[in-house]
């Protein structure tokens, strides 16, 4: 398989960006065994990149693409090593915060990383969650703006791997919705990572929550491993009805990108590919996004570093761009920086 090292001349190099769905990390003291394909793509992304901080970032931003700026989503890094069980998470966001300061001094170029900061707080605490929301709220340090608690799960072990971490039907669970009842009054948007089998999930808790501004991850993640392997075109018209009916919630909005993952079992998976392969591998799960959304709720994401399984950051970009070749001006500019600007209450 090749390496996703390539890099590509840039398309549309002055198109303003931003990116609003990235992670930083220091895992360079993780080890683990392939034994499966999330696992084996998981220990790719480690090799490929275990250390992704200001500095790596930074190169990333540089690579030629208009970034502006970004919104850093949690993803378990530098939890505070003692203290309560559930303030833990707060050490995320206060070493976030620090980046964002480190970015925002101009050293390390022009866009302003972790504009916006998406920390992760246990729901299912209920009323108890509120110490836990104020606590990262004022370690954003003005910046902080939701809580992502993923509920991403299968009955299938192999789909997930390392990553199960849920029991089954986590957004219905009555302590979680006491929790979730909360971010509104604090002004607090939910970011969710779930599996697209696990859409009606989200569609009954956004229904519930209509006040709630609701941001999808990864157009749903449609799957094509381990017992779905060789059912994505199955799967697809479920997918797009799922879709269709969280469109129709003005609430929700949805991040197109996260298809370099393992999960979808696309052919590029590891692979390097050029961007007008992986354009035409994801179109047929973001165009219809974007028909049903409309652009003004929908945004276009890295998920860097995860993504580096399958291209490069300019390679990702490059590809988004061609999906949006035939695009107007306008529908651009929401797509790639307008609708996280809004949902995320960004000034850049």
């Amino acid at each position: 398989m090749g390496e996703a090292t390539a890099h590509e001349a840039v398309i549309e190099p002055d198109l303003p960006i931003i990116d609003p769905h990235h992670h930083l990390w220091d895992r360079t003291a993780l080890a683990a065994a392939a034994t499966g394909p999330v696992q084996h793509g998981f220990e790719h992304v480690m090799r490929l990149s275990p250390r992704y901080l200001v500095e790596e970032l930074s190169a990333d931003l540089k690579r030629g693409h208009n970034v502006i700026g970004t919104v850093y989503m949690e993803c378990g890094a530098m939890y505070r090593a003692e203290g309560p069980a559930e303030m833990k998470p707060v050490g995320e966001v206060e070493f976030v915060s620090g980046v964002a300061a480190m970015s925002a001094s101009g050293l390390y170029g022009s866009a302003r990383a972790c504009a916006g900061i998406v920390g992760h707080a246990d729901l299912r605490l209920g009323d108890s969650a509120v110490p836990v929301l104020e606590a990262l709220i004022a370690a954003g340090g003005g910046r902080f703006r939701g809580i992502r608690q993923s509920a991403s799960w299968d009955a299938d072990p192999a789909v997930l791997g390392p990553l199960v971490r849920m029991s089954e039907g986590l957004y219905r669970h009555p302590d979680f919705r006491k929790g979730f009842s909360r971010l509104e009054g604090l002004g607090l948007s939910f970011d969710a990572w779930i599996l697209e089998p696990q859409l009606p999930d989200l569609i009954d808790l956004a229904r519930a929550f209509p006040a709630t501004t609701i941001i999808l991850d990864h157009v749903g993640t449609p799957l094509g491993i381990g017992a779905y392997q060789g059912k994505r075109a199955e799967r697809y018209p479920v997918w797009l009805e799922n879709i269709k009916a969280l469109a129709a919630l003005p609430n929700v909005h949805v991040k197109l990108g996260g298809l370099a993952m393992v999960f979808p079992g696309f052919d590029s998976f590891m692979r390097g590919q050029p961007s007008h392969a992986l354009a035409n591998e994801w179109r047929p799960y973001i165009e219809p996004c974007i028909e049903a959304f409309g652009v003004d709720r929908c945004m276009y994401e890295s998920n860097f570093p995860v993504d580096l399984c399958s291209c490069t950051y300019d390679v990702l970009w490059n590809a988004l761009k061609r999906i949006s070749a035939g695009a107007s001006d306008v529908e651009k500019a929401a797509l790639f920086a307008g609708t996280a600007r809004r949902v995320y209450k960004l000034s850049i």
